[in-house]
């Protein structure tokens, strides 16, 4: 099968492009830039485009799929020759579901947890050797790629709410139907297509119509939005099984998480409150998949999560400073991973970094969402980058209103990377804990680096 991407150097793009080439299919695609590690892994596999930008000669009536990425414009020149070609193009969720159409699908959805959940499963499944295909949204120790396409008979998915691509605005995971899921929460997100909290829970509820006869849907109990949004589509689903789940006991303390749960007491890699609850949901999940919670609870002792959610990037025992990196932005991500790391490192002092980079955080009438989301920490710093809002065509924003948004009168704003990194340098030391949260780069701008360096130079 000969398949070609249009903007193959997304995260997710590159890796089914990787996918569909270890299966033995002929591959090629387009973008107009890509950065590594993209760039470095097509090029390995010989899937990297020998020239840059959208070329209109590369879409030919031999073509049996075009996957379009959400990183083109409706416009997009080699879409329009495709078109023009009466090719097939789909969406990436779409190509997802055709790969999975005689699988059991699982689907991990929810505004928050989604790929810690996802990335939990595959592990433990891993572990008692019933790997399934799967997509999750950040690469996993012990895999090589975030997408996989075989002949297993299940497939495990991870459901983002988001547009599926430039032409189709179906949410994501509408495309999935799935037999199996598991919903998180709901949280209003996406402002630039989801305009109100109304219309983004909505989405939820859709997405629920859309469960397959007679299949399973695991719920957080505790999370008030989505129990409007399992209340409201329970009644019209009696042949679903509905099987709610909530925070486990657990114990903390200096990094160290353990849960009780199914009689006994495990310990964790993990750190947070979150992942507490994420791994209650998870087990549920596992149960009605037909693992048992014993055995669940085996194999995720040595689960260290997933790349970029709440990964310890540093750890100086010596001078006890560590460092996480997470991919929260949405206002419910920061509060709850801030609030989990407070609560793990309760005698350190905990600094959160926060940059502003998705379109929605960026944007003044959806600020006053994160009123409170980074109370928890003893030192807040918010970043942002006067390009990007230019580049999302958005107002500037200063340092007042970002302020008086977040509630928080000693928060540091700051519109300069390199003013943060002087900033993150100056507060490196002796029991401190620094959270870095970001969907972005920091402005590429290496805070790891820069706080590794100051523990060895002594600032």
């Amino acid at each position: 099968m000969n398949v070609h991407f249009i903007a193959i150097g997304g995260a997710a793009m590159h890796n089914l492009a990787l996918a569909l080439h270890h299966q033995g299919h002929t591959v090629t695609g387009s973008d107009d830039a890509i950065h590594d590690p993209s760039r470095s892994r097509l090029e390995a596999a010989g899937l990297l485009p020998d020239s840059m930008g959208w070329h209109p000669d590369r879409l030919h009536s031999g073509i049996d799929n075009v996957i379009l990425g959400m990183h083109a414009h409706p416009d997009n020149p080699e879409l329009a020759r495709a078109q023009e070609l009466k090719l097939d193009v789909v969406s990436y969720p779409e190509y997802l579901f055709q790969a999975a159409r005689d699988k059991q699908r699982v689907v991990v959805g929810g505004s928050h947890g989604k790929t810690s959940i996802t990335a939990m499963l595959l592990h433990v499944m891993h572990r008692i050797g019933c790997t399934p295909d799967f997509m999750v949204g950040a690469q996993l120790t012990g895999f090589d790629r975030m997408v996989q396409i075989t002949d297993a008979p299940d497939m495990l998915l991870e459901g983002d709410e988001y547009l599926s691509s430039p032409i189709d605005r179906t949410p994501k995971f509408h495309w999935y139907r799935p037999h199996l899921t598991i919903l998180t929460g709901v949280a209003w997100d996406h402002i630039n297509v989801f305009p109100n909290p109304d219309f983004y829970r909505e989405q939820f509820c859709e997405y629920l119509r859309k469960v397959e006869p007679n299949g399973t849907v695991v719920w957080c109990e505790e999370d008030a939005e989505l129990r409007r949004a399992v209340d409201k589509v329970r009644p019209e689903r009696p042949d679903l099984r509905w099987i709610p789940y909530r925070t486990p006991e657990f114990t903390m303390g200096d990094g160290k998480l353990e849960v009780h749960l199914a009689g006994r007491t495990t310990p964790l890699k993990l750190v947070g409150t979150h992942n507490a609850l994420n791994l209650a949901g998870a087990m549920k999940l596992a149960e009605a998949w037909g693992v048992r919670p014993t055995d669940f609870l085996d194999a995720v002792q040595d689960f260290t999560g997933a790349a970029g959610r709440l990964e310890r990037v540093l750890d100086a025992a010596d001078r006890r400073c560590t460092v996480f990196r997470d991919f929260a932005h949405a206002p419910s991500k920061v509060q709850a991973t801030t609030q989990s790391v407070r609560d793990q490192f309760r005698d350190r002092k905990l600094i959160a970094v926060l940059e502003l980079h998705t379109f929605s955080s960026l944007n003044p009438d959806f600020l006053p969402t994160y009123a409170g989301a980074l109370d928890a920490a003893d030192e807040a710093w918010v970043c942002y980058s006067p390009s990007v809002l230019e580049h999302k065509r958005l107002p500037p924003l200063d340092e007042d209103t970002v302020k008086q948004a977040f509630r928080r009168e000693d928060l540091h704003v700051v519109p300069d990377h390199n003013t943060l990194s002087e900033a993150v340098r100056a507060g490196a030391g002796d029991g401190t804990v620094f959270l870095l949260m970001s969907s972005g780069r920091f402005g590429g701008v290496d805070l790891i680096g820069t706080i590794d360096s100051a523990l060895h130079t002594g600032g």
